[in-house]
């Protein structure tokens, strides 16, 4: 028959009391235990804050670069077309007057009547009394010079009978707005009386002679 074990004793309770002893740490002296410090973080956005500001600086200064480099670029390119650019700036000027000397002239052409249906009417309707010596077309008339045949006392009265004729002669209205008598004068040679008529072209700007 097997042996009654025995049942150990159960231990016994044991109640310590912790010891009593001063607390002389100095907590201010004692190590920073932290497994990361706070100064790590507040170096560190420092760090972050001047890296951001030196870039931020060294963009602007090299925007700054570049835009000097082509305004650099771009005034040697000037310089490089400057002589060109006066000479065709001269060549317009040059073609500016001749086209408006040309304008001028192709206008006074136009402005000028023809001088075949004019002298054709002036013509037909000379008195017989009356001789043209000579015609000239100015810029903006006609000298028309005559001279009457008749008697002293009477060659006054014939020209101012073709002036008025002149006058009222349809025709010639379309195209002068003005004819006037400008001299009278007697030939000292032949007795007969030299007269000046001068016929103003519509839209002259200029008076008669």
């Amino acid at each position: 028959m097997l042996p009654r074990l025995k049942k150990k004793p159960e231990a016994a309770v044991v109640v310590t009391t912790p010891a009593w002893h001063p607390n002389f740490r100095n907590v201010e002296r004692l190590p920073d235990t932290k497994p990361v410090r706070t100064a790590f973080f507040v170096n560190g956005i420092a760090i972050l804050v001047a890296v951001l500001v030196a870039l931020w600086f060294g963009y602007q200064k090299y925007q700054i670069y570049d835009l000097k480099r082509q305004v650099d670029e771009q005034l040697s390119h000037i310089d490089r077309d400057k002589r060109s650019s006066d000479q065709a700036i001269g060549l317009f000027k040059k073609y500016q007057a001749e086209a408006a000397r040309f304008a001028e002239i192709e206008a006074f052409t136009k402005a000028r009547p023809e001088l075949s249906p004019l002298l054709l009417r002036l013509g037909q309707t000379l008195p017989h009394n009356v001789a043209v010596d000579s015609f000239e077309l100015t810029g903006v008339g006609v000298r028309l010079l005559v001279t009457v045949r008749g008697a002293p006392d009477q060659a006054s009265g014939y020209a101012s009978t073709y002036l008025d004729q002149l006058r009222a002669d349809a025709e010639l209205k379309a195209t002068f707005d003005e004819i006037t008598l400008v001299n009278l004068s007697r030939d000292r040679q032949t007795g007969r009386l030299s007269v000046e008529y001068y016929l103003k072209l519509k839209g002259a700007a200029e008076k008669k002679p």
